[in-house]
């Protein structure tokens, strides 16, 4: 029998009586076989049954596991690259396997492209040989705009180096049945079509074809993973009461402690798992993100002294065996002295990763539950697109996106904001320099407020360690939570929160212009004019709901741009 991952939970006496109210109260109205049956009434009502098929799609994949193999063995030996193409729920649990396992003898390295940048795609071009890659176009509804581009133009390279029918025996095709993409397939020939499940969601279908397929491509043990999942999934079952369910006890304290103002779920992962932080982030604040409430992930943010935290902390930690370190262990120790309620799970070996899929599925719908929301819906998500989409057609009609002036200008940086929040950061700045405006936008912090930075820009390590330092130089001005999310992916993710949850966000969007802009095939668009379109969509989303956002522009190439916008920071903090 496969063993658990152990889980370890220090629940402070500031919210340990309603949890312990919440645990007796799911027992003894039998909420957890609620669950498992299905019944809407456990949270709005709304058909969130026709959303539970992750519960027991371990049981059928095992049962089906024999075609995993056989797409695996077709690949072997075949192909140095599998690219997958995709978008949130479709793509990140891949970017968590390809980061944590290596891939077996073979087999192709997989690489996970979910950006509209143009900058991003070429990276990913020059690191592939084409003619030896295999493409795997993953989304469940099978008209996902990033999705389709990314198909279209990859089929078009690939086509002109082998041709069209040699192009589509290397695509790989995993949607929902009857989608749009299912068509795509069909009419051109794709040499594989690999099918979703309807009723489960993207954010939900890590061990379903959306995790399973690219897992079995990169030469996994897929038996292997579902397996030790499976073992969770027992753990998780209906018959167990909270103190011997790691999924419901974890989804009780998460629903609790936001329900009492913990809302900032605090997440850090040991070096061998540190991807699963991002898988996390995007379950939780996708799921939660809904009617004014909502837990925020607060991932990648670096653990500094203790006693620097606020009380709207949970700490969750996740650490392969050997990996925790004993100054973090001193630190967790010291944090729950505080009084912060600390979650510690240690995940035995990677091959028990897929436990921590099932488990932190289940905690979130349980939260949802708690929270009194639909944790499978996303209609936050919906409204960010068609904002985009409106913009991208009004650019094939008219050649140009609508044109904006600048809050302030100056070296290289261009600041927008709404017209409200323009002249309130007018009046607060006193002036009209970057530096002052960065600094009245953050002085709208108040308490419990989390700051997130969105970065539409080329996401690659010079990148991700800028905006690192970013988000440094605000928390040195206040110990206020801080994300990061780079776009068009954080759309699919914390976009939902952002719109959905309490206004207590404030947003810095920055993005650029390409170094190089790409066509997209048979469309009067390149990818700069998309992923333009996004942010722009994306801030009249979050004007309009009333949330403090503050665009920046940076000129020129990016890596310059982001020192200038370091220093301008910098000064606004100090």
């Amino acid at each position: 029998m496969t063993s658990l991952n152990p889980q370890k939970v220090h629940i402070p006496r500031t919210i340990l009586a309603e949890v312990e109210r919440l645990e007796a109260e799911w027992e003894s109205r039998q909420s957890m076989q609620r669950l498992w049956r299905g019944d809407d009434s456990l949270w709005t009502s709304s058909g969130e049954s026709s959303w539970l098929g992750w519960l027991s799609v371990i049981d059928r994949q095992l049962a089906s596991v024999e075609a995993l193999k056989n797409f695996a063995r077709s690949v072997s030996g075949r192909f140095s690259h599998a690219v997958l193409l995709g978008m949130g729920g479709s793509s990140l649990c891949p970017e968590v396997l390809s980061h944590c396992f290596p891939k077996g003898h073979g087999f192709p390295q997989l690489r996970v492209v979910d950006s509209t940048d143009p900058d991003q795609i070429r990276e990913c071009e020059a690191s592939i040989r084409p003619e030896s890659t295999i493409f795997i176009s993953a989304s469940k509804s099978g008209s996902t705009l990033e999705t389709a581009l990314l198909t279209d133009y990859f089929f078009e390279h690939l086509s002109s180096i082998v041709g069209f029918r040699r192009a589509a025996a290397r695509f790989v095709a995993i949607t929902d049945p009857g989608s749009r993409l299912e068509s795509r397939a069909r009419e051109a020939g794709f040499g594989y079509l690999l099918h979703g499940e309807p009723e489960i969601g993207g954010r939900y279908s890590a061990l379903s074809n959306f995790g399973m397929v690219p897992a079995a491509a990169m030469g996994l043990d897929t038996e292997k993973l579902l397996t030790a999942a499976h073992a969770m999934q027992s753990a998780c079952g209906p018959k167990h009461p909270p103190a011997q369910n790691p999924g419901l006890r974890l989804g009780l304290l998460l629903g609790a402690a936001a329900m009492l103002g913990r809302d900032k779920l605090t997440i850090l992962a040991s070096p061998g798992v540190s991807s699963l932080g991002v898988w996390i982030e995007q379950l939780i604040a996708e799921s939660t993100g809904k009617r004014g409430r909502g837990i925020v992930p607060v991932e990648g943010e670096a653990l500094v002294s203790p006693e620097v935290y606020g009380n709207d902390r949970l700490f969750a930690i996740l650490s392969l065996t050997g990996e925790m370190q004993p100054s973090t262990e001193a630190m967790l120790d010291e944090l729950e002295s505080l009084g912060h309620p600390v979650v510690r799970i240690g995940i035995r070996s990677l091959g028990h990763i897929g436990q921590e899929f099932f488990r932190w599925e289940v905690a979130t719908a349980v939260a949802g539950a708690v929270m009194g929301i639909d944790p499978f819906d996303q209609p936050d998500v919906e409204s960010a697109k068609v904002a985009a989409r409106e913009l991208t057609d009004a650019f094939e009609a008219q050649g140009s996106l609508p044109y904006e002036d600048p809050v302030v200008e100056e070296n290289g940086i261009q600041l927008f904001a709404g017209p409200r929040h323009a002249e309130c950061l007018l009046d607060d700045a006193g002036e009209r320099g970057v530096p002052a405006v960065l600094r009245a936008h953050l002085e709208s912090v108040r308490d419990g407020d989390y700051v997130a930075l969105l970065a539409f820009i080329n996401r690659n390590p010079d990148s991700v360690a800028a905006l690192d330092r970013l988000r440094g130089l605000v928390r040195s001005r206040s110990p206020v939570a801080t994300c990061v999310g780079f776009g068009p992916r954080f759309l699919h993710s914390t976009g939902q929160l952002h719109k959905g949850g309490a206004n207590t966000g404030v947003f810095l969007q920055i993005g650029c212009d390409p170094n190089v802009d790409l066509h997209v095939p048979d469309r009067k668009l390149t990818f700069g004019v998309v992923k333009h379109a996004q942010a722009l969509g994306d801030c009249q989303v979050l004007e309009r709901l009333g949330r403090r956002v503050l665009r920046v522009h940076l000129d020129g190439p990016v890596r310059a741009g982001l020192v200038r916008l370091e220093a301008a920071l910098l000064q606004a903090v100090q």
